[in-house]
């Protein structure tokens, strides 16, 4: 009846220090990681900033197209909406 009882103790044991260990390599990668991701985070911010920049410039180039080829009477507001996109590609640059 004792064998049972030191075996499960046992498996307790080192299942627990397996898992405790575990934690800890984990738990030091992990920042080890995030201490060299700063430049990757700053690089694909970049890229999403010239992404939404291209989508806006042409946005921009719609816009105008659609204004050069209408004879209605909404130019104004498409002027309007050209003007708002030029300010908005020009602060993110």
């Amino acid at each position: 009846m004792k064998l049972p009882f030191i075996v499960m103790i046992a498996a307790l044991t080192i299942g627990t220090t397996v898992i405790f260990f575990g934690y800890l390599t984990n738990q030091n990668y992990t920042q080890t990681n995030e201490q060299s991701n700063p430049y990757e985070k700053l690089q694909n911010y970049k890229k999403e900033l010239e992404k939404i920049n291209q989508y806006n410039q042409q946005l921009l180039s719609e816009l105008e197209d659609k204004m050069i080829n209408s004879e209605n009477s909404s130019l104004s507001q498409l002027n309007q909406e050209i003007e708002i996109l030029k300010r908005v590609i020009n602060d993110n640059k």
